[in-house]
């Protein structure tokens, strides 16, 4: 049973309220993933603590919001990178809203990569799979695995993310996830897009960085 055929109203009367919202362009097949995605969350949090949402609104803002304000700044068949992925966000929806991406999810803890795993298996036909990577990101680092752009949410401080995301991307994009705080700064890094926005269910404020490598002087 594929679980994004099971998805409950309500969760998919969000999922709309959010792309909505956010001016995101979903297909019918990524709308019902998207809302397979948090329905599958949701069951799985009541047995193995996947996340601290404490309502339906802050689980699908939680789960969704980030990943559709990303997915059209990132350049067409990237690969990418999720460090601390947890239970998939933002990583496995972008994957879901972008099939052309090429996703890795990165998340050291067990019982979690089980889940991305179920989850994947459920909602995404094999060619469109992220690959799921039990550690860390440093981990990922030392075997000199290299993406086009690194996105971690609250996984390190953002200072360290910046390090850890500049040696995974050199050449390419780092995403700071923040909520209000100032963003990190690293030499030889610049500011390409510093967006600002608000969950669209909880109306918490977001902030979404994007740093580039600096142009030659």
């Amino acid at each position: 049973m594929r679980a994004m055929d099971e998805v409950p109203q309500a969760i998919a009367e969000r999922v709309g309220r959010v792309a909505l919202a956010l001016g995101a362009t979903l297909d019918d097949a990524a709308a019902r993933a998207l809302g397979g995605f948090v329905a599958l969350v949701a069951a799985y949090n009541r047995r193995i603590d996947l996340t601290a949402a404490r309502s339906e609104d802050e689980l699908v803002d939680l789960m969704l919001a980030d990943a559709l304000v990303l997915a059209p700044h990132i350049p067409a068949g990237a690969g990418v990178v999720d460090v601390g992925s947890g239970a998939g966000a933002p990583g496995l929806p972008l994957a879901i809203a972008r099939p052309d991406l090429r996703v890795t999810l990165v998340e050291p803890l067990q019982k979690r990569v089980a889940f991305l795993r179920t989850a994947i298996g459920a909602l995404l036909p094999p060619g469109a799979r992220p690959e799921v990577a039990r550690g860390r990101g440093e981990d990922i680092a030392r075997r000199g695995t290299r993406f086009d752009t690194a996105i971690s949410r609250a996984a390190l401080p953002p200072d360290r993310w910046l390090a850890l995301g500049s040696t995974l991307a050199p050449v390419g994009d780092v995403w700071v996830l923040l909520a209000r705080e100032e963003p990190p700064a690293r030499a030889g890094r610049v500011i390409a897009f510093d967006l600002r926005y608000r969950w669209p269910l909880t109306g918490a404020e977001r902030r979404a960085v994007q740093l580039v490598p600096a142009p030659p002087p």
